[in-house]
């Protein structure tokens, strides 16, 4: 369930001075409609316009929850869309503290993950976010208009400060950041996770305040909420699969070796009934399985509960196994050939970057002009 959205009226700086507009266009903000699709539109036709963006941090190579969850429909994307950017969001990473021999490493790895797993960057523009300045300058001026009460309805926010106990500026305002990504291209499409959607509405909820401040300029994107459900965790299936589980047994890296993958399949965590079945509530580890095995192979839920009859848990495991391997293979090969090459990702980056700086750039120009700068 959403959350309440915390009214503009709290919002600590009036737009343009003028108390009496502010809130004026406030009142037109109220009870917004949110929009939403799975996928496709809601209307089920295939899109005939539009852009999509989306970004993803450097965190290396990504895994099979990332890949199964969000890049798998990245690469269909570029085939319903005009118009589609993908970001490295750099600027993002140093939210949290970063060794920058190894960030440089892992914006590259990532390149080559995206590359990899089918981003054409002919279709789309593949770029590294810190190239593109405009990123920075956008998020200045939508910060200027967001609340900090708005900011710490977030649950993102609570949750990370948590877990660093205090944390930066950076961490707080980068929901602001995001919305400028999304708005800077004017991009109407956002592929996102469920516990993204609340920082999609924020970048709607922006769209609509620039709107009602400086006149109607920025489309209110919408959200492509991915079918494919979230990969749990192998050792934890109440937990969903993360790069920075601190048990290595728990996810599948894209570059792991076949035999690691078979390995760390093996150990997953399920139960002490044979038979495999597909419950989430009552069995999450067999049933997350379960949901690997459909999403690689391709097929329904029931289809690999039905390709694993007669089988018990042990040799449905090795099924998964087999059927992963079969489907990261490819991708692995690609990953390692890729990364022999930085030059040529460089390079690509930079291409990207530029192309997508074509984008931008009117766009601010034009923003800075409403706003008052030129």
């Amino acid at each position: 369930m959403l959350a309440t959205v915390v009214p503009y009226s709290k919002m600590a700086l009036p737009i343009r001075g003028n108390v009496k507009y502010l809130l004026q266009f406030v009142q037109n903000c109220r009870s917004p409609k949110r929009l939403f699709c799975a996928g496709q539109c809601a209307d089920g036709k295939e899109p005939s316009g539009g852009r999509v963006f989306s970004g993803i941090q450097p965190t290396g190579v990504p895994h099979l929850g990332n890949y199964l969850g969000a890049l798998e429909s990245w690469v269909s994307l570029q085939n319903q869309y005009p118009s589609v950017l993908y970001s490295i969001v750099d600027l993002h990473a140093i939210t949290q503290p970063q060794d920058q021999a190894l960030l440089r490493v892992n914006i590259l790895d990532m390149a080559a993950s995206l590359l990899a797993c089918g981003i054409n960057p002919e279709t789309s523009i593949l770029f590294q976010q810190s190239q593109v300045s405009e990123h920075a300058e956008l998020s200045w001026i939508l910060g200027c208009l967001t609340s900090m009460p708005r900011l710490r309805h977030l649950p993102q926010w609570k949750m990370k400060s948590k877990q660093r106990n205090e944390g930066s500026v950076g961490l707080y305002t980068y929901p602001v950041l995001q919305a400028a990504d999304i708005l800077l291209y004017k991009s109407t499409h956002v592929p996102v996770g469920e516990d993204q959607v609340q920082h999609l509405e924020l970048a709607q909820d922006l769209a609509r305040i620039f709107n009602n401040a400086y006149g109607d300029f920025f489309p209110e994107p919408r959200a492509l909420l991915s079918s494919t459900r979230k990969v749990k965790s192998l050792r934890d299936p109440s937990s969903k699969m993360s790069k920075s589980d601190p048990q290595k047994m728990a996810t599948v890296n894209l570059t792991d070796s076949p035999d690691d993958i078979v390995l760390k399949i093996r150990r997953s965590v399920t139960d002490f009934t044979s038979e495999v079945t597909f419950d989430p509530e009552v069995r999450p580890g067999v049933s997350n399985l379960v949901l690997i095995h459909a999403a690689v192979a391709g097929c329904t839920v029931e289809e690999a509960v039905g390709w694993a009859k007669g089988l018990d848990t042990g040799k449905y495991k090795q099924l998964v196994a087999d059927a992963v391997v079969q489907r990261l293979t490819p991708i692995r090969e690609d990953i390692e050939r890729l990364r022999g090459d930085r030059g040529h990702l460089e390079r690509l980056l930079a291409h990207g970057a530029q192309r997508a700086r074509e984008l931008a750039a009117p766009v601010l120009k034009e923003v800075r002009h409403r706003v008052g700068f030129c």
